[in-house]
């Protein structure tokens, strides 16, 4: 079982624990971030390799939509702290279950998102040098 706290984030406040941060408002609500914005939840945990395992819990939920049916507001969407808390709660004690399993998962999926950046950055190439011949008609 892991250990978290979450906490709705304060600007220019700084975190000696492992932390990562959840967006809390608009459309991407439950998305987890590296780096706090205005809008965020911050999840606190002990270790480093904790944090990591959450991390990608959470991307796993904003991914897959999850946190969709829980967003209220009509016209910004917004999750609430105690709704996001049970029931990211209640999927990390589920995931964690089968915690042989979900590490397995998250290599695999470090690995894609490895891959998926590596060919991000060709694509751009190719498009920088596709704008580079049509300048050159110019």
């Amino acid at each position: 079982m892991t250990y978290h706290n979450v906490f709705t984030h304060q600007k220019d406040r700084v975190y000696s624990q492992p932390h990562f941060f959840v967006l809390s408002k608009g459309n991407n609500s439950g998305k987890p971030l590296k780096e706090p914005c205005p809008n965020c939840f911050v999840i606190l945990v002990k270790t480093e390799e904790e944090a990591e395992n959450l991390y990608w819990i959470a991307l796993s939920l904003w991914k897959s939509k999850f946190w969709y049916q829980h967003l209220v507001g009509s016209v910004i969407p917004f999750l609430r702290l105690y709704e996001f808390k049970s029931n990211f709660r209640d999927k990390v004690l589920q995931i964690y279950k089968e915690h042989k399993k979900h590490s397995e998962n998250v290599e695999k999926l470090k690995k894609l998102e490895s891959l998926s950046t590596i060919y991000s950055k060709n694509l751009d190439t190719i498009e920088r040098l596709k704008a580079a011949i049509l300048h050159y008609y110019l």
